[in-house]
């Protein structure tokens, strides 16, 4: 049996050793385009930065070791130009001219393409992508003399390009068209991750878009009496009228699936481009099987069926495609998109579906969020995790992100295992997790997610959110149970003050000021007012607690206006 891999790394590499261990027989050649057959394409922009010191390191394997370890013939810079399925064939170009290789098992493993924007100035020589190992050699060595950097998006790699930027001591500029940056995530829990970078020096511009890139004809000139910015190599434009300028223009707005040898070949795509497999892995030939960033998988959440380039589902993609060539292969789960990034010092991180998916699948929702320290507060250390749940009607866990100087990897890990096995809220609030005082708490995060989604479920809490804001201003009574310091630093207008561990004794004067309508009651976390509600709902009030808090309030609702100074009773 011949099979061949086209592409290398994470969805081909992951194909080929798992062929090979299954099968000692079988003749195995992988051609990969490129000079890299197995390296980190996570790990470039931590070398950029310099944490990950020597280019060696990115490097896995090599042609001469795969060759010792696994015996497979893996030919670099050989590119698979066409296919025919017919024959069974596949023409490659080589170093020496094209030749044509015969198989009886094809596994594709492309991957994807850096868009491109369509504006002026992409083919300057100081606008680059970091996808490559060359690339990230390059922009290292750029980034020791260069002092300007523009990133264009602002999804994980913009924001690890951006920080390792910083690192290298370059001002940087990071442009997003969305109006917030990681735009996966939900908008307040990307507004912590903004202030982050803001507080960390990087120049976010959120909601315009780079409209083109022209060099600096009077570069190198500037102590001839021009200004400090006329020294920088290119000026860059955006929509909303200004211009950066920037020695180093990193393009990071997206890719898209290298499917044009597939195209030709026939094999069936979907909508955006991406190669159609089965549930192992198999197109829609009977011996073509595909991987990695340029198939389009089913959504474990939402059903919707797309690409989701992530190294993760790309390596086990790719050993699932051999385990099918030899006849083994079980069914694919459908992905949940777990992902994290670090932000200097503050980690974001998701599994499953965002609110803004579940809309535009027709899927209902609510949503909670919680802001528990990541260990025990007694314990030194303990510092914010915000944690926001998505959960069914019903209960059923749909999706999670967090965000967090530490303990986001372990909690999202966690809801990524839990959303995988169906856990409601139930199984969420029950799970039994390891406790001591430096790791977590008795009750831990993901209890407590869980303790508030079943509150909500079965009644006993009813929340209001920041989207009710406005009715609530028209329609209710604010009660802020915050203490009265908390709530001369920054209180809604409308927000009378009554700390609510005086609920009890004030219910009389409450029923004054509510004067029939509803009371909408407000922390700063979400607690207090939990406790204030419960006791509002037991004296026949029609009452709701602040999902979150002012925490997630004042990150959901941008420039929200807060009034200062003491209560003042009428």
């Amino acid at each position: 049996m011949r099979i061949i891999v086209i592409g290398g790394v994470a969805g081909g590499m992951s194909a080929a050793a798992r062929a090979r261990r299954l099968n000692e027989q079988a003749e195995i050649i992988v051609f990969e385009k490129g000079k890299y057959v197995s390296f980190a394409n996570c790990g470039l922009p931590y070398h950029v930065g310099g944490e990950i010191e020597q280019e060696s390191y990115l490097l896995l394997h090599s042609p001469a070791s795969l060759k010792a370890e696994l015996d497979l013939d893996v030919r670099i810079e050989h590119e698979v130009i066409g296919i025919d399925r017919d024959a069974q064939t596949v023409l490659v170009a080589t170093p020496e001219g094209t030749e044509t290789f015969e198989y009886d098992a094809l596994v594709m493993s492309p991957g994807a393409d850096a868009i491109l924007p369509p504006i002026d100035g992409m083919d300057l020589p100081q606008v680059t992508h970091l996808r490559t190992v060359d690339e990230a050699r390059e922009l290292a060595a750029r980034a020791s003399t260069a002092k300007r950097a523009v990133v264009m998006g602002a999804g994980f790699i913009g924001l690890e390009t951006a920080e390792a930027f910083r690192h290298r001591g370059l001002d940087v500029t990071l442009v997003e068209l969305a109006p917030q940056v990681l735009p996966p995530l939900a908008p307040e829990m990307s507004a912590l991750v903004e202030k982050e970078l803001i507080a960390h020096g990087v120049d976010v511009r959120v909601g315009v878009a780079a409209t083109g890139v022209q060099a600096n004809s009077a570069a190198g000139d500037s102590a001839a009496g021009g200004s400090a910015a006329d020294d920088a190599a290119v000026t860059v434009a955006l929509s909303d009228g200004s211009s950066v300028p920037a020695d180093i223009v990193v393009v990071s707005v997206g890719v898209r699936p290298n499917t044009a040898l597939a195209r030709e070949a026939g094999l069936e795509l979907d909508p955006r481009g991406a190669i159609l497999v089965d549930e192992r892995q198999q197109t829609s030939d009977p011996h073509i099987w595909a991987a990695g960033d340029a198939i389009a998988v089913r959504h474990g959440v939402t059903g919707q069926v797309g690409p989701v380039p992530l190294a993760g589902p790309a390596n086990r993609q790719g050993r699932r495609a051999a385990d099918a060539i030899m006849g083994r292969a079980d069914a694919a789960q459908p992905v949940l998109g777990t992902a994290i990034v670090r932000a200097f010092d503050l980690t974001a991180a998701m599994t499953g579906a965002s609110p803004r998916m579940l809309d535009q699948a027709g899927i209902e929702y609510f949503v909670v969020h919680t802001h528990p320290g990541n260990h025990a507060g007694y314990f030194p250390g303990s510092e914010v995790l915000h944690l926001m749940g998505v959960f069914s009607p019903e209960g059923t866990l749909l999706g999670a992100q967090a965000v967090g100087p530490e303990g986001v990897d372990k909690r999202i890990d966690v809801l990524a295992t839990a959303l995988r096995a169906g856990f409601s809220a139930d199984d969420i609030a029950e799970l039994e997790l390891a406790y001591a005082p430096p790791f977590g708490s008795a009750k831990d995060p993901i209890n407590m997610l869980g303790f508030l989604a079943q509150n909500v479920v079965n009644g006993t809490t009813k929340v209001w959110t920041a989207g009710d804001l406005p009715w609530a201003r028209d329609n209710a009574l604010i009660l802020d149970v915050r203490s009265e310091r908390e709530y001369a630093m920054g209180h809604l207008p409308e927000a009378i003050n009554l700390p609510h561990t005086h609920i009890r004794e004030y219910i009389e004067g409450v029923k004054q000021l509510a004067a029939g309508r509803p009371v909408r009651v407000l922390c700063a976390s979400g607690v207090r007012s939990y406790y204030a509600h419960r006791v509002l709902a037991q004296h026949g009030f029609d009452s709701a607690t602040l999902d979150g808090g002012m925490f997630t309030l004042v990150e959901a609702v941008r420039d929200l206006e807060l009034a200062t100074g003491a209560f003042q009773p009428a």
